[in-house]
């Protein structure tokens, strides 16, 4: 008699503390969803399909982020802080990663991981500044304080180039080689759609701004065609608007 009425008094106890646990500490409705999906396919011109190089299958570096529309989810979203500080690494006279997506008001490193000195610099559109010059293994930063593009070289080496793309939205995310895009933890509601690339034209960019609707059974935001611009150049300028100043090359006479 008294063990079925222990039993049941325990059973009583164990199960209040479930809800009790289940009512204070709630799980995410959005940690459970899958990523928000994209397939981005780069249409490259005839001339750079007949070069047959393995860039031809490369469809990366390409950015979607998503703008949420609904009130409770903007309130959700001004909350979120990323879980770790942004790098841009210098390494082997290049940026890692090429293209850097940052939410508005993140601060950005640029660690120097090379043997010799580098100078960072974005005089073009988004954010301009200049960390000047600075040696091997420092470490220099700035402030993405506004939305926008914002186009990175060196002051020394011509061939460095990278991209930030500031953001006012958690929910972003850079295509892969593939062309594979997944933007985690997206919760249910409207967005608007924004796509970037660097190698096609704006114009052609803004075909792809529109709202969608994310919900349990729509999270695919399906294929992402994205014309490249055939007249596209890397060259640029030195930070003083100038062309870069080749190497010394010099040349020895025969004894």
């Amino acid at each position: 008699m008294c063990f079925s009425s222990c039993h049941r008094l325990a059973r009583a106890r164990f199960l209040h503390g479930a809800v009790f646990a289940v009512s204070f500490f709630p799980v995410s409705a959005s940690a459970q969803q899958p990523p928000v999906t994209a397939q981005v396919e780069i249409v490259r011109t005839p001339a750079a399909k007949a070069e047959k190089t393995s860039s031809t299958k490369n469809h990366s570096d390409v950015v979607v982020w998503l703008k949420p529309l609904d009130p409770a989810v903007l309130s959700a979203a001004a909350t979120q802080t990323a879980k770790k500080r942004p790098q841009l690494i210098q390494r082997n006279k290049s940026f890692e990663p090429h293209v850097l997506v940052v939410r508005v008001g993140s601060v950005v490193d640029f660690p120097n991981r090379d043997p010799f000195f580098h100078n960072v610099f974005s005089l073009f559109d988004g954010k301009r500044f200049d960390l000047g010059l600075y040696e091997a293994g420092a470490t220099n930063s700035a402030h993405f304080d506004r939305v926008g593009i914002s186009f990175l070289f060196c002051n020394i080496h011509p061939e460095m180039s990278a991209v930030i793309v500031a953001v006012d939205t958690p929910y972003f995310a850079v295509s892969d080689r593939s062309g594979r895009v997944a933007i985690p933890d997206v919760p249910d509601g409207r967005y608007e759609m924004h796509v970037w690339y660097e190698r096609s034209r704006p114009e052609d960019l803004k075909n792809f701004t529109r709202t969608i609707t994310i919900s349990s059974d729509s999270r695919s935001l399906g294929a992402i065609p994205i014309r490249e611009n055939s007249n596209f150049s890397p060259a640029h300028k030195n930070k003083y608007g100038q062309d870069y100043v080749p190497p010394p090359n010099p040349t020895y006479s025969r004894p």
